[in-house]
Parts: C-alpha cells; sequence; structure tokens
C-alpha cells in the first residue's frame, strides 16, 4: 500500500492518474451526485490535495495563520482579479437593458439590413449586446425581439434566433467582462487587451459560420413556430389593451443608437489604450501613467457605469434610488458564479502544487503535443462531460498554467492559449448544460431540434474558433 502511495505522489505516471481521478470525482459529484459546482470543486480540491501528501499547514494553514494556505490564496487570488469586473460588467448591462438599448439596437439594425437581411442582424444584435451582458441575461433580454421579428417575417424562429445565440454565446466565451475570459487573464497571467483583441479576432470567424452561415442554412430547414403567448403586445395593440385591466407601463423616449454604442465602446477603448500604451510608450511617461489608471478594467467600467448612470439614468428622469434597485437586482446572480470561479482557481491551485502541472508538461513533450492542442482538448472534454462552459474554463486554466509559466511564452501567445480553452468549453452543448433548456423553453423547440440547431451551432463556433487561435499560435 505504501509503496502505491509513493508511486502516485512521486511518478509522473503516478501523479497523472492521480490528476485524473481527481476530475473524474469532480465529474461524478457534479453529473450523477448533482453537488452544485461550487461544492464539488471545493471538495475535489481538499481531497487532491490530502491525496497527494501536501501538508495541512499548507493546504488550509494554521489556526493562527491561514492567509498563505492554497485554500485562501486560491480562492482570494482570482477573486481580487475578477469580483469587481464582473459586478461592474453585471451593472453595465443591467442599466443598457432598462433604458431600452437593446430595443433601440434591434430597430435600428432591422432597417438598415431589411427583411431579408433581418437573421444577421440579429446576429449582430446579439454580438453587440453581449458584450456588457452575461449569456442567459442576454436571452432572456434579447428573446421578445426575436419573437417579433420572426413574427414579422413569416418564416422559422429559428432563422432568427441562432445568429443572436452564436453573438452572445462568442462575446460569453471569448470577451472580458465576461467570467470564463477574465478567469483566465488572472489563471495564465495575460492583460484583458490582449484577450479582447484575441477574443474578437478568433470568435468573429465562429461567429459568421455557426451564426450567420450554419443559423441560415438549418433555420430553413427545422420549422418553429412562434406561440401567441410569447410575442409581446405591439405598441398599438398595447394601447388597446390598456382600458381592459392590463398593466400599462410607462416607458421614456429611447436613448440613441450612436450612445448605447459610444457607452459600449469605453471600456473597450480604455483598456485597450492601456495594453498598447504599455508597450509602445516609454514605461516611466506621463502618458502611459494615465492610460493605465484609465485603462484598468475596473476603473474602466466603474467610469463606464457611471456615464451610463448618467446618460441612460439621470439624464433621462431616473433617480438615485431607482438605478440603486437596478444596480441591486442585477447582482444577485453574481454570488454563485463568484464562488465557482473561485473554487476553480482552488482547484487548480492545488493541481499546480501537487506538481501535476510539470508532469502534464513532460507528458506533453514525450507526446509532442502542442499546449494549445492540449489545453483545448481537456477543455472540450470538461465541456462535454459536466456542462458549464465556466467550469471547465476555470479548471483547464488551472490545469495548463504551470505549463504556461514555464514557457515562457509572449502575452499574444498566451491570449491565443486562453481562446483555446475558451472555445473548447463551449462545444457541443447538450443535456447536462442549463444553457441548452432555456434556448429550449425560450424558443420552443422539443429536445431534437435543439440538438439540431444549437448543439451543432457550438460545435462549430468551438471549432472554427480554434482553428484560427491554433493557425495564429504556430505562426507566432
Amino acid at each position: 500500500m505504501g509503496a502505491t502511495v509513493d508511486w502516485l505522489r512521486t511518478t509522473t505516471p503516478g501523479l497523472l492518474v492521480l490528476c485524473g481521478l481527481a476530475i473524474a470525482v469532480l465529474l461524478i459529484a457534479i453529473i450523477k451526485v448533482k453537488l452544485e459546482p461550487f461544492v464539488a470543486l471545493l471538495l475535489t480540491g481538499l481531497l487532491l490535495a490530502l491525496a497527494a501528501g501536501l501538508p495541512i499547514s499548507q493546504i488550509v494553514g494554521t489556526p493562527l495563520k491561514a492567509g498563505e494556505s492554497l485554500l485562501e490564496t486560491g480562492f482570494g487570488g482570482i477573486l481580487g482579479h475578477i469580483a469587481v469586473i464582473i459586478g461592474l460588467g453585471t451593472v453595465l448591462g443591467a442599466i443598457l437593458e432598462r433604458s431600452g438599448g437593446a430595443d433601440v439596437l434591434t430597430d435600428k439594425l432591422l432597417k438598415v439590413f431589411g427583411e431579408k437581411g433581418a437573421p444577421v442582424a440579429m446576429g449582430l444584435l446579439g454580438l453587440i449586446f453581449g458584450i456588457p451582458v452575461f449569456f442567459d441575461i442576454g436571452i432572456f433580454v434579447l428573446a421578445p425581439l426575436i419573437y417579433v421579428a420572426a413574427k414579422r417575417g413569416g418564416r422559422s424562429l429559428v432563422l432568427y434566433a441562432m445568429p443572436m445565440l452564436a453573438g452572445l454565446s462568442m462575446t460569453h466565451a471569448f470577451l472580458p467582462p465576461h467570467p470564463g475570459p477574465v478567469a483566465l487573464g488572472g489563471l495564465l497571467g495575460v492583460s484583458l487587451g490582449w484577450l479582447i483583441v484575441m477574443g474578437f479576432v478568433c470568435g468573429i470567424p465562429g461567429f459568421i459560420a455557426a451564426g450567420i452561415v450554419w443559423g441560415s442554412y438549418i433555420g430553413k430547414r427545422v420549422m418553429v413556430s412562434v406561440p401567441e403567448e410569447f410575442v409581446p403586445l405591439e405598441p398599438e395593440e398595447a394601447e388597446g389593451a390598456e382600458g381592459s385591466g392590463a398593466t400599462a407601463v410607462v416607458t421614456k423616449a429611447p436613448p440613441s443608437v450612436a450612445l448605447i454604442g459610444a457607452i459600449i465602446a469605453i471600456p473597450l477603448v480604455l483598456i485597450l489604450g492601456a495594453t498598447f500604451g504599455y508597450q509602445l510608450l516609454d514605461k516611466d511617461s506621463a502618458l502611459l501613467q494615465v492610460l493605465t489608471f484609465f485603462g484598468t478594467p475596473a476603473v474602466a467600467l466603474l467610469i463606464t457605469v457611471l456615464v451610463a448612470f448618467y446618460l441612460l439614468g439621470i439624464r433621462r428622469g431616473s433617480t438615485v434610488q431607482e438605478l440603486s434597485t437596478i444596480t441591486a437586482e442585477s447582482l444577485k446572480p453574481v454570488g454563485m458564479v463568484l464562488l465557482v470561479v473561485g473554487a476553480g482557481a482552488f482547484f487548480g491551485k492545488v493541481i499546480s502544487a501537487t506538481g501535476i502541472g510539470t508532469a502534464l508538461a513532460e507528458t506533453m513533450s514525450a507526446a509532442g503535443l502542442p499546449i494549445i492542442v492540449l489545453a483545448y482538448l481537456i477543455s472540450c472534454g470538461l465541456r462535454i462531460a459536466q456542462g458549464s462552459a465556466t467550469v471547465a474554463i476555470v479548471t483547464t486554466g488551472g490545469i495548463v498554467a504551470p505549463l504556461v509559466a514555464e514557457q515562457g511564452y509572449s502575452q499574444m501567445s498566451i491570449a491565443l492559449i486562453a481562446m483555446a480553452i475558451a472555445a473548447g468549453s463551449i462545444i457541443l452543448s447538450h443535456v447536462n448544460d442549463g444553457g441548452f433548456w432555456i434556448i429550449a423553453k425560450y424558443f420552443n423547440m422539443t429536445v431534437k431540434q435543439t440538438l439540431q440547431t444549437w448543439t451543432v451551432l457550438e460545435t462549430i463556433l468551438s471549432v472554427v474558433s480554434f482553428a484560427v487561435a491554433a493557425l495564429l499560435f504556430s505562426i507566432v
């Protein structure tokens, strides 16, 4: 027994077996036992640390001092990096939605693209509006607009929904301030500026292939009607309903498209300015200091939220109390996201401390498997097995981080590895993915139809985006 334990803890094959067993336990806990991912990641990380023979003081600290333990540094390190960003990003999405920004963008895009180009317009709507809002929130906000577009066009709901979903999924997987990319920035040590640039470079081709090309193809072959109860009242219908006991909704004049676009662009411009200013300017220049301060993601998003509060709220008649209520409501779902990300980072920290990362590096070198391919395959496996893109990202990031650190890659190369992980995290969405059921419900599809449309869409988006990332990685 002692010899087996020593083999598991000290040899490369043994450490790999230990890592494989830990991941298997994690997946069983989430899939079979139905344990919350937060609890499952925390429990599995502790069991792995104990099985690997790490000192208790290293795992949880001592009764007098725990600040340097794996448990606290694993959670605290990543949450210190992402908590503010995710919180502010969520608030920004809420104020954009409540102000009528989504409706304004929809009307403008439909006018520009016309009836035949409506599916493309819906795709761009998902792409633009998906930058500041979470994936599921984006569905809740944009679904009624898809219903109206499909009703007016008289064609399958799938034709309009798929491009929009591709846009939301692409931004959620590849672009900050969404949890996965932000977590990868902290885990792999890559700036959010590079993640934004590579997110667009790798994600846009995938969006076009999955949302526009595939969406147009499958939307003509899978016919799904729009149930009447799903369609919101048209303006003239709403006016007629006011006298019949229906609840009237008082709306202010909607903001302009230019204003919504400018607000969404503020954090992107500030973050990119700091990223490229750092590479082009003298490190002691005053301008670089200014760009660095305002381009820090938390500061950039805080500025954007304050601008949105004024331009979309105060200036249009909202009170501070109303804005505070919107903020509080929008932040309620954020807690579980942060706990899952923190637990995933702790799990990755344990993997690093056990030396499994070094063992994986040696095995990968012997097999001749490029790190970007390894990262993608691990992320794909975790996604397919347990369904959560965020869990797949943070777990894979923790496994791959030691390998990245040892190789001394450039920021661009690390960002491309991050894109490979993000691409793997969205492949083959199926029945163990909560998003699968949200889409099936909101777009009136059976399980078979959802597999035919949404599951294939996610797989195309994943494969094409990874192909772009791998090609660029091989060049740089």
